[in-house]
């Protein structure tokens, strides 16, 4: 019997249990996945949970019911890998051992890594969104705003979901306009790129957004502490930005075992080939969604796309066959603007956002770079394909490879 291992149960854990159950053997195969919660987010959801949209009820779902028939659920937490052993360590010191090993512990927001972010005014006037508990206690906090200087702030890239930071931002214009104190909020976008994204098409019109909202943008910033007696946060070469209200994305990293394993980079990522996913320094240890050094987004749609076309490599490697499905770093993210619209943005490792159509060229019906109601529609259905056709594994009719079919290149870029 050979055995699979797959670390972590988030939305790539899951798509790769759901998936590989059905390709291999029961009768050859054992497939055990590990993962210390009893609740699996919808994370997307986090968002509108925070700006009241959604109720909790929308968010989380027992995490059990979406492991197949066949598949090992442990409900533990990791210490170790020692992949030197095939190996793994779990908290309580039991060692389950594998053949292969898939890791999928995502990315987690380590706000104790800057000064000041998790200290006292943490959950009082410094929030996030990344996590449930992050997003009720914003919740609480917006609904007994009534005005000041709001700063939505991202510590440094990369982060899960790069797009989610311009959502908070975007929603809560919105939500201070429908409450009727917009006029009473000074908002501040701090980033530490150059502009509003990583790319400079959808840079400038994301940008243009920002502008046509109020919101003003601090580019280049990179945090060097959070001043709790001033309610300010610094930058290394000094810029103050006073708050009374920080929405903070703080420092992405992945899980410290990773970093213990000698896995990892310098974030604890576990350190892959961009194109097969395969570790770069055991040949029988792959990783998979956010928990990758992969130069792309950190998304449910990257996982999506990755694994469309990881099962068909496993299967070439465990019968001795080149892995020929290469990964392009392919993502697809809605943008939530407020008021009723969102973006649509599709990229890779080599190809920026640009204007056109999706999934089909000319007809869309989803307009790149483009705010429509549409997308926002899209991105409220996408909560029903996440739990029904993406965490079981079934099939969706959408090209994990990027196409340039149906996008065109601004003149001048």
């Amino acid at each position: 019997m050979r055995r699979l291992l797959v670390i972590g149960a988030g939305t790539a854990g899951v798509i790769t249990v759901n998936k590989l159950r059905k390709k291999l053997p029961r009768s050859e195969w054992e497939i055990t996945v590990v993962d210390p919660a009893d609740t699996h987010d919808y994370q997307p959801g986090y968002l509108f949970l925070a700006v009241g949209m959604y109720t909790p009820k929308k968010v989380g779902r027992p995490l059990a019911k979406l492991i197949p028939r066949g598949v090992n659920l442990v409900k533990a937490a990791v210490q170790d890998v020692k992949p030197a052993e095939n190996v793994v360590v779990l908290t309580d010191g039991t060692v389950l051992a594998y053949d292969y090993l898939v890791i999928a512990t995502g990315t987690t927001p380590r706000p104790d890594q800057t000064p000041g972010m998790d200290g006292k005014l943490w959950h009082d006037s410094v929030h996030s969104f990344y996590t449930y508990a992050d997003a009720l206690a914003l919740r609480d906090k917006l609904e007994k705003f009534e005005g000041g200087k709001v700063v939505v702030h991202v510590t440094e890239m990369p982060i899960k979901c790069p797009v989610a930071p311009l959502e908070i931002a975007f929603l809560a214009e919105a939500y201070f306009t429908k409450r009727g104190i917009r006029d009473k909020v000074q908002m501040t976008y701090v980033t530490p790129l150059p502009g509003a994204f990583t790319k400079p098409v959808a840079a400038a019109a994301l940008g243009d957004m920002l502008g046509k909202r109020r919101i003003t943008v601090e580019p280049d910033y990179i945090i060097e502490r959070v001043d709790e007696d001033a309610k300010a946060i610094f930058s290394y070469d000094e810029r103050e930005i006073p708050f009374d209200l920080l929405v903070t994305i703080p420092l992405n990293m992945g899980a410290d075992f990773i970093g213990r394993s000698g896995l990892g980079d310098e974030l604890n990522f576990v350190s892959v080939n961009k194109e097969t996913l395969q570790s770069t320094k055991f040949a029988n240890v792959f990783a998979v969604g956010d928990a990758t050094n992969a130069p792309t987004s950190k998304a449910g749609a990257v996982a999506h796309y990755e694994l469309d076309l990881f099962p068909k490599n496993f299967l070439q490697l465990i019968a001795g066959k080149e892995m020929t499905h290469k990964f392009d770093g392919h993502a697809t993210c809605f943008v939530e603007s407020g008021h009723g619209k969102g973006l649509l943005i599709d990229f890779s490792y080599d190809v920026e956002p640009l204007p056109g159509s999706f999934p089909i060229p000319v007809l869309g019906p989803m307009r790149l770079l483009k705010e429509t109601r549409l997308n926002h529609l899209g991105k409220l259905a996408f909560r029903f394909v996440y739990w029904w056709l993406l965490l079981p594994g079934r099939y969706i009719p959408i090209s994990p490879y990027m196409s340039m079919r149906g996008k065109r290149r601004p003149a001048g870029n």
